[in-house]
């Protein structure tokens, strides 16, 4: 059953893809068969995740190119976490997208539907993957896939925005990325994820360091300085497309590469062993500390909300890096944590959008007070971006805190520290505008369509029970390094 369930989960989003085109004159069995396939693919990582044993886990081959080089898929606790997180926001994207879509009037409907479908099949793809090569190439699928949805407009903005999010992204992992396969597969002769790692103690420490730095500088979705101008470029796209891009798919895939890498390539005690893995550790800080600073200045709120990713993907870089135990579960948990919080975030944008036409954060004075629901919501995933209980970001940041200690790396967990402080201050700011300034105009303003509230309501009630329901995803997170 469970290698059943290895082929079906990334086949269910292409077989629905292939759907939507099908029922492209029918916009609510279009919609509707997008939402039960969404509702599907959870139920099936739902049940894998139950039934595998990881000491034991399936296998399956899909192909065999060259001899000993497979693509292959198997599961693991870090690829289940990616995996459940992605699935379970696939329909709650798609309900929120029937409201955003029809309200807003948006063109190619089909085309989005269809593209975003395929974009989660190869999102499974990565989370399932047993080796580098099949990462790989559904990380490459996943590129190709989104691009449709970040020119969604067909202006000369998104064309351009659509330009540089291609160059970087193909161009950091043809570049560097391949380049690291290579070198790894002429030392060891595997590709494959191994719980420890598959180098062994006869290479050499500065090899193995630049190999490490190719790979992680080769992960551009991760959107580390100074490959990160394709992620606010890419906002040009529909809120919606915004939320796959930092909290379902594309910015998790490259987190989860990284996290992946450290872990069943390098190994966690490896990685903490090697002079260039401080050196990222301390890219990912300044990555932290200078897209919080950018984020402050800008008045456009799908562009600080975009800095603010960029922040918060590096903590997860940092966690990876710093070589601990703690720091791998910190960042593990991030992925879940962010990705409900910042889609909450990117959801209420896109309702003010829809509802009062505005776009910056200095038009916001009062709205609180016509859209007391969004803004609750954008306040709780503030919060939880922040850290503070009783909001699931608690935890994760709880472990990367720990982590730094654990390596007496102080400066690091003042990184930590000080960034919090500044998310209090570009996040929390937006609803007290909200709130407790007086409305900038009178009237005519409501919430935003009812499929759309559900929506926030849903990863917004995430943000909060994952606070005090943690436990499974600590256990995951955990059992990645054990």
């Amino acid at each position: 059953m469970t290698t059943h369930l290895l082929v079906a989960i990334p086949l269910l989003p292409l077989l629905a893809a292939i759907g939507v085109v099908l029922t492209r004159r029918h916009p609510n069995l279009r919609e509707s068969l997008t939402l039960i396939a969404g509702v599907l693919l959870f139920a099936c990582v739902a049940v894998l995740a139950s039934s595998i044993s990881f000491d034991a886990a399936p296998r399956v081959i899909l192909a065999e190119p060259i001899a000993g080089l497979a693509l292959a898929l198997s599961p693991e606790p870090l690829g289940i976490l990616f995996a459940l997180v992605a699935s379970f926001l696939w329909p709650v994207t798609t309900l929120y997208a029937v409201g955003y879509m029809r309200a807003h009037h948006e063109r190619n409907q089909t085309r989005f539907y269809a593209a975003f479908a395929v974009s989660i099949a190869a999102a499974m793809g990565i989370a399932l993957a047993a080796n580098m090569l099949t990462l790989f190439v559904f990380y490459e699928v996943l590129t190709v896939a989104t691009y449709p949805l970040v020119t969604h407009a067909g202006n000369d903005e998104a064309r351009r925005a659509g330009r540089i999010y291609l160059g970087i992204l193909m161009g950091t992992s043809i570049g560097l990325l391949l380049l690291a396969m290579v070198w790894t597969w002429q030392l060891t002769g595997t590709l494959e994820f191994t719980p420890g790692g598959i180098f062994d103690d006869t290479l050499e420490k500065g090899m193995l360091g630049t190999l490490l730095v190719l790979y992680v500088l080769g992960t551009g979705k991760a959107a580390l300085m100074p490959f990160h101008r394709w992620l606010p470029a890419a906002m040009v796209a529909p809120t919606p497309v915004s939320a796959l891009l930092h909290a379902v798919a594309v910015v998790k895939a490259g987190v989860f590469t990284i996290l992946k890498v450290s872990v069943y390539l390098f190994g966690i005690d490896l990685v903490g062993s090697l002079a260039s893995a401080d050196w990222l550790a301390g890219l990912a800080a300044v990555t932290i500390l200078l897209a919080s600073l950018v984020a402050m200045t800008k008045d456009n709120l799908k562009a600080r909300l975009a800095y603010s990713t960029i922040s918060q993907l590096s903590y997860i870089v940092l966690g990876a890096m710093i070589g601990t135990a703690a720091g791998v579960i910190g960042g593990g948990m991030h992925i879940a944590m962010h990705a409900f919080g910042k889609i909450t975030l990117f959801f209420c944008a896109g309702a003010i959008l829809v509802a009062a036409h505005k776009t910056c954060v200095s038009e916001l004075d009062g709205l609180g007070r016509r859209m007391p629901l969004t803004m609750i919501a954008f306040l709780v995933g503030a919060l939880s971006i922040v850290g503070l209980p009783p909001f699931g970001g608690t935890w994760s940041k709880w472990f990367l805190v720990q982590g730094t200690l654990d390596t007496g790396m102080l400066l690091l967990t003042a990184v930590l520290l000080l960034s919090s402080l500044l998310n209090v201050i570009y996040l929390a700011a937006i609803p007290l505008r909200g709130f407790f300034r007086p409305p900038a105009q009178d009237g005519g303003i409501s919430e935003a369509p009812t499929p759309s509230l559900i929506a926030i309501g849903i990863t917004g009630s995430v943000c909060v029970g994952l606070f005090f329901f943690a436990q499974p995803l600590y256990d995951l997170a955990g059992a990645i390094v054990r």
